[in-house]
Formats: C-alpha cells, sequence, structure tokens
C-alpha cells in the first residue's frame, strides 16, 4: 500500500480536528481560500447549527434545495458547496456496493469482517461496537482520501423472521433483543460517542419496517403488502429501530420497499413523523431505500402521479430519496400546491443538520482529518477481523470429541467441498475489496499437510463426476474436513431461498465422502441462513459440525484455529435452524409472529414456534464446560403506578401495567451470576438470561432478555452481573400494540438448568394523586 505522504497531526486537539496531508479532497464547503463565502454565517463553526442552517436555506433557490434531496446532490457552485453522493455501505467494512466509496490507487482494499449474522453469533456487543470503530476510522480515512462518503447506510436490523430470506445474511439473527443490541453497539461505533452533538460518520438503520421478503413465490419486494398486527409490530419488528434511534442515537433512518397494512413505508405518515421523529426523536435524516418513491407510483400504484407520490413521501417524513424522483417532480409539486416550500425546506434542514454534524460545512479544518491510507487495512484491524470469526463460529455437534483435532494424530487432512478454497464467498453479499485472503485450505495447511478436492464445481453441485477424487482423498487422510454450504447465487439481496437443504448433490457428496473416510470426519457449514443438516448429525460417520457464516477475509485462519484447538469455540447461533418440512407450514408472506394452532400455523422463531428443530437459537458447544450459580437476584419487584385511573381500573391492570404508567428507570434490577469454567480449557461463555412471562394467550414461549460474553480460565470462575430493564426486557406488546408488564410471576431462565423467579406487584403507596 502506498504511502508516499505521511498523515500530520496538527493543533486542534480539543476539536479531535486534524488535516491528512495526503491527496486529500479540498473542503466539501466553506473553503477558507475562498473569499466570497468563508464569512458567511453557515460556515461560522462558532454559531448554532440549527442557525447556520438556517442561514444556509435561506440563500438557496428552491431549485437548489430540490437538487438536494437526492442522493447524489447537486453541487451549489455560487456559494462554494460541492456535489455530494449521500449512498455509502459499511455493513461490515467499508462497501462498494453504494457509488460514494471508489477503490483503487493508495486505497485498494478495506477490511473485511465477517458477514453480520455471523459477528451476531459472537454476542459480543464490546466487539460489535470495536468493529465500528474500525470501520469509521477506515471510512474517514477514505474520504479525507477524495474516495468515500460519510454517510453510511447500515447496519441492517430487520428481523430474520423466515429462514428463507436472501438478505437475513446481513441481519444480527431472529431475536430483538440481540437485534436490538447489536444495532446500538454497532451504531455507537461507527458514529462516535464523543462529547457534543457531532458525528464520526452517519449510520442508517434499515430497512424500516416489516421488511424481510424479497421474492417467493411469484411475489416480490415491491409489491408486498406486509400485513402485521400491532402486536407483532411493537414487540418484534419496530423493536431494534427503536433501540437504534433511542438509544443508539443513529443519524438516519432508511424506509423500506414494502408496504405494511396498505400503506408504502416511505409514504406513511404514521410511520415516519409519528413514530420515528415524533416518539422516537430521530435526530438526523429518513431515506428512502433506492427508487421507492417511483416504487410506489409505478408498482404499488399508491398515487396517481408521480408528483403526488413525491408529496405524499416528503409530507409523510421522507427527507432524501436514493434515486432521482424528488430532483424530477418535487417543484411540480410545489407549482401545483401539492408541497409547499416549507415542506422541502424541512426535508433539506434534517439533511443538512447530519452534514453539518459531520464537519462538512466547517472548510479545512475537517474531525479525524488525520486519519490516511496507513490506517486502512492496519494489522491492528485485520487482526480484530480474524478475531470476529473466530468469537462467532458456532460448534454444532462434537461427538465423541472429535474436536479439536491434532497436528500430531492429524497430520495429513482432506480438505473437501466446494466452499474449500474460496475467497469472496467467505465476505458474503455488501461487502468490498478485501485486504487479502486466507481461505478454508490454506488456513488448514498451516498446521498439517493437506489433500484438497473440491468435490464439484460450485455450490450448485449439479453432478457427482468429482465425488471419485475426494473419496480417494478421505481415504488417503488421517481426517476429513468437508466445507459446503451456499454463497450468494442461492442466497441474496433480491434471491430468496426456495429450500433448506444443502444445494444439488452436497449432501450425497458428503455422505459418501464420510463413509469412505478412515479418519474423524468434521462437516463445516459455510452458509448465512440455516441449513437442514438432519442427515449429518444422524450418521455416524460424522463427528463434528461446524456452522461459520460467512466468516470475512480472515475465514481460513478462524475455521483452521477452531479446527485444532487454537481456538476454543464461543459463539452461539442467532436464528433457528429449521427442518425442511417447516417451510411447507409458513408461506413467507404470512407476517405473523404467533402460531395459530387452529389453520396449522406453527408461529416464528424460538419465541413462538414449539416444533422441532435441526438446532435451536442461542446452542452452540464448546472444548470446555460452564456451570452458572445464581448468586443473587431480586424475588419481588414493586411497579411504581403514575396515574390514580390505573391504580383504580383492576380490569386494566389484569393485562398488566402500561409502561407509559410507570417510571421504568426505577425498574432495572442487577442479578448476579458466578460462571465457573469446570473443564481443563480456558474459554469465553455467553451467558443469556431468557424469561417466561405469566401465562397469556399471545405471550412469547420464551423470550431472550439479556446476555453477556465472559472468558473464564480453567478451573476458575467469574461473576457477572447482568441488569435487566422490566420496561424493555419483561414486557410485552397486548393486541392494541401498547406494551405492558404483566404482574405475577415472571421466570428467569439461566441455562439449562437454574430458574428463578421474580414475582411484579403494584402499590398504592407509590400511586401519585
Amino acid at each position: 500500500m502506498s504511502m508516499t505522504k505521511i498523515p500530520l497531526l496538527c493543533i486542534f486537539f480539543l476539536l479531535h480536528i486534524c488535516i491528512y496531508s495526503g491527496e486529500s479532497r479540498p473542503p466539501f464547503a466553506c473553503d477558507p481560500r475562498n473569499g466570497m463565502t468563508k464569512n458567511l454565517p453557515f460556515c461560522q463553526v462558532s454559531l448554532h447549527i440549527r442557525d447556520r442552517v438556517k442561514d444556509l436555506i435561506g440563500r438557496l433557490t428552491l431549485q437548489e434545495k430540490i437538487r438536494s434531496l437526492v442522493n447524489n446532490a447537486a453541487p451549489v457552485e455560487r456559494l462554494g458547496i460541492r456535489g455530494y453522493e449521500w449512498w455509502s455501505e459499511a455493513l461490515h467494512g467499508v462497501s462498494d456496493t453504494g457509488p460514494g466509496v471508489k477503490f483503487g490507487g493508495q486505497f485498494p482494499g478495506a477490511t473485511s469482517f465477517p458477514q453480520v449474522i455471523l459477528t451476531a453469533a459472537s454476542f459480543n456487543a464490546s466487539l460489535w461496537e470495536e468493529i465500528g470503530k474500525v470501520v469509521s476510522d477506515e471510512a474517514r480515512a477514505m474520504y479525507n482520501g477524495g474516495v468515500a462518503g460519510l454517510t453510511y447506510w447500515s447496519p441492517n436490523v430487520n428481523i430474520f423472521r423466515d429462514p428463507r430470506w436472501g438478505r437475513g445474511q446481513e441481519t444480527p439473527g431472529e431475536d430483538p433483543a440481540l437485534a436490538s443490541r447489536y444495532a446500538t453497539s454497532y451504531v455507537r461505533g461507527l458514529q462516535g460517542t464523543g462529547p457534543g452533538n457531532r458525528l464520526k460518520v452517519a449510520a442508517c438503520c434499515k430497512h424500516y419496517t416489516a421488511y424481510d421478503l424479497d421474492i417467493w413465490n411469484g411475489v416480490d419486494r415491491f409489491h408486498f403488502d406486509a400485513r402485521v398486527s400491532k402486536q407483532d409490530l411493537e414487540d418484534t419488528y419496530n423493536v431494534p429501530f427503536k433501540a437504534c434511534v433511542m438509544e443508539g442515537r443513529v443519524a438516519s433512518v432508511m424506509c423500506s420497499y414494502n408496504e405494511v397494512n396498505g400503506k408504502p413505508t416511505c409514504a406513511d405518515p404514521s410511520l415516519l413523523r409519528g413514530t420515528i421523529r415524533g416518539q422516537w426523536h430521530l435526530n438526523g435524516y429518513i431515506v428512502s431505500d433506492c427508487d421507492s418513491v417511483e416504487v410506489l407510483f409505478k408498482h404499488q400504484r399508491y398515487t396517481d402521479t408521480p408528483e403526488d407520490a413525491v408529496a405524499a413521501s416528503i409530507k409523510a417524513g421522507l427527507d432524501l430519496d436514493c434515486g432521482p424522483y424528488l430532483a424530477i417532480y418535487t417543484n411540480a409539486a410545489v407549482r401545483s400546491g401539492k408541497l409547499t416550500e416549507a415542506d422541502v425546506n424541512a426535508a433539506l434542514s434534517n439533511l443538512l443538520m447530519v452534514q453539518m454534524r459531520l464537519g462538512m460545512f466547517d472548510g479545512s479544518r475537517q474531525p479525524y482529518g488525520y486519519l490516511g491510507p496507513r490506517d486502512v487495512c492496519t494489522p491492528a484491524h485485520q487482526q480484530l477481523a480474524l478475531e470476529a470469526a473466530r468469537q462467532g463460529i458456532v460448534l454444532l455437534q462434537n461427538r465423541g470429541r472429535s474436536l479439536p483435532l491434532s497436528t500430531r494424530r492429524h497430520r495429513i487432512v482432506a480438505v473437501i467441498g466446494p466452499n474449500s478454497d474460496v475467497t469472496v464467498t467467505m465476505r458474503g453479499n455488501y461487502a468490498g475489496v478485501a485486504c487479502g485472503y486466507t481461505t478454508p485450505v490454506q488456513g488448514i495447511a498451516r498446521y498439517v499437510k493437506t489433500i484438497h478436492q473440491e468435490g464439484c464445481f460450485g455450490v450448485a453441485c449439479n453432478n457427482n463426476r468429482q465425488f471419485g477424487k475426494a473419496e480417494g482423498a478421505a481415504r488417503q487422510a488421517d481426517a476429513t474436513i468437508l466445507v459446503m454450504g451456499l454463497d450468494q447465487s442461492i442466497e441474496a439481496e433480491a434471491r430468496d431461498r426456495v429450500g433448506l437443504l444443502l444445494p444439488g448433490h452436497q449432501q450425497e457428496l458428503v455422505s459418501r465422502v464420510a463413509k469412505a473416510s478412515r479418519g474423524p470426519v468434521v462437516l463445516v457449514i459455510m452458509s448465512g441462513g440455516p441449513i437442514d443438516v438432519t442427515f449429518a448429525k444422524n450418521d455416524p460417520k460424522i463427528g463434528a459440525i461446524m456452522w461459520v457464516g460467512y466468516p470475512g477475509q480472515a475465514g481460513g485462519t478462524a475455521i483452521a484455529d477452531v479446527l485444532f484447538g487454537t481456538t476454543n469455540p464461543g459463539g452461539k447461533l442467532p436464528n433457528t435452524w429449521y427442518p425442511q418440512n417447516y417451510l411447507s407450514k409458513v408461506p413467507m408472506t404470512r407476517m405473523d409472529m404467533r402460531a395459530d394452532p387452529a389453520r396449522g400455523y406453527p408461529g416464528r422463531t424460538y419465541r413462538f414456534y414449539k416444533g422441532p428443530v435441526v438446532f435451536p437459537f442461542g446452542y452452540g458447544l464448546s472444548y470446555t464446560s460452564f456451570r452458572p450459580t445464581l448468586a443473587h437476584a431480586p424475588t419481588t419487584i414493586s411497579i411504581p403506578l403514575t396515574t390514580l385511573k390505573t391504580f383504580k381500573n383492576t380490569t386494566m391492570l389484569s393485562h398488566g401495567v402500561r409502561v407509559t404508567h410507570t417510571k421504568c428507570d426505577s425498574l432495572i434490577s442487577s442479578i448476579h451470576i458466578d460462571v465457573e469454567n469446570i473443564g481443563d480449557m480456558d474459554g469465553t461463555h455467553t451467558l443469556m438470561i431468557f424469561a417466561t412471562l405469566p401465562v397469556g394467550k399471545h405471550a412469547p414461549e420464551k423470550q431472550l432478555v439479556a446476555f453477556e460474553k465472559v472468558h473464564i480460565v480453567a478451573k476458575s470462575q467469574k461473576r457477572v452481573r447482568i441488569d435487566i430493564d422490566a420496561c424493555k426486557h419483561l414486557s410485552m406488546a397486548d393486541n392494541n400494540g401498547i406494551r405492558r408488564i404483566p404482574l405475577g410471576e415472571h421466570s428467569l431462565h439461566i441455562g439449562d438448568d437454574i430458574k428463578h423467579s421474580i414475582s411484579f406487584i403494584t402499590s398504592m403507596e407509590e400511586v401519585k394523586v
């Protein structure tokens, strides 16, 4: 990587403002060399951002304002403002999926972390935030070099509701609590948590809301009307977005293509103005998924004219269009009275506020301006990518302690399968150009001698002509590793899966090679979504099964480290692995989370589905054993009521206490748990606490309320404190979408054996009259 010019530290330490001395971009606006603009109020950093925005808007013509409402915003040359591309992506590393990022020259690549679904399996919030910090360092460095933007439309926090969804790989999984904590952690890492209202980069939580179908059985995302109950919207689909805005303080939310209950999300004032801004108080902008405004007119026929589509979207609360529609039709919408210039000003104000918080109107005094090419693909960043992959890998089966392998006993290892020597497959989708790759066979070859056979060409595995060579390799080896699974040809954006089995002849390859092998057989699954590998669980020749997601640029090293015991696996599944026959009972178009036994509908995710599974949510093995013991937890929690009306209405209380009718800040309780590593190997343990709420017709079977990752040396123990927020974690939504804390006995489940009860009561003395 070229570093012909070394970044210099400069004097603005208190503001964290430095200037990168390399071939950086000229100032976006307010260039101190421009005598015409440098003294204008919108360029004065001493003024409040709100006043600077107001001044700038007052200087713009209507057409200049309108051309700023699209992702490729036009320059305003007379005011010294350059054009800007809002669309950049950073799902798991800086990506060139959007037009805002260009690799090449001094920036040939960026650190490629594991796909989100695998990183989520680490259940490590501090890791997620650290990844966000690294990604934003590299994003800022590339911005300073003139090849990236500062607005990144990541993360994807949709709930992975259906195992067929091609984009489930981009998400943190099926659980709202897990998705929420991932979202807030990653957003904080990206945006920074320094003083004031400034932003390192601007993150974006997408796709709001109830979006988890791309194309299934002739129905695509552009024509899909997601029929969602108020209850499911409140306690499942909207939960991560609410956390993004209220806890993560995200700077942007993206509305989705689909309709929700008959209205396109990008034109629904209840979802946008009412919820995101009104209830959650978004400090930032709302952007459409690309061409959504056009979609709601052309495909969904929601409006009669393009001007109506533009007017409906902006009035609903949309600020930025990823696409040209607002640039083309807003002027006519204003002239015809469907919009006012004040509506345009309000949208533009939200955009300019974010740009000013990013420092884009601060001239050459750029925050993080010291970052440059040497801060991308650093050894530390690449080590973090490796560590993320190690922490996410899930050991699903280890019959007879087949793993870890021994370099002494397993000196020759056969490495077989269509994913055994892949590079870009390990990135998943929405990825950039990686710093470099270590494939699975390369990683294993660092430990032992390998015999490599793909067995079939590509994951489609359309024929078995090469199986004989694979069987031959297995017969010669001391152990056999089969690296199978999926890639973006099977699951991706605009490509939902049709089944849960391994594609093509992969299952046959696994079974034949396992039968031929003279040593232990390990099945390694590379995929985003779950796969029904019941056949492998039942095959006595297959000793171990590992799921490695899409493990990123260092995936091969991480896989090998787990196989040979350099790393003790500690990942847990972030979604349920269903059997193939589950699909016949659940149309992708049915959004109900809760089961409907009368109609043969089994429900969705571990929270509401009680049927058979291949592997359950939260499952994952280790090379050691952990034993949790409850040290301290409350047995009774009294809920203070804030209205006398609620206390007197026994019917209302029988359904639980509204979280808006109590003091949530006083309902955070600490639970102390001792976790002992009773095995012979150091390891990390994910301590999960689930809750079963008092019996109710629509209550989840159980729900994750908290988790914590802890590293414990062999034969030692640590005490872990976990705080539980009753309003957030021990509540549920009623049929009207009102969140309540049920009264009565709540059961907490810690590990497989510990059950603790907490009684929730109310007291008249706590009511304010």
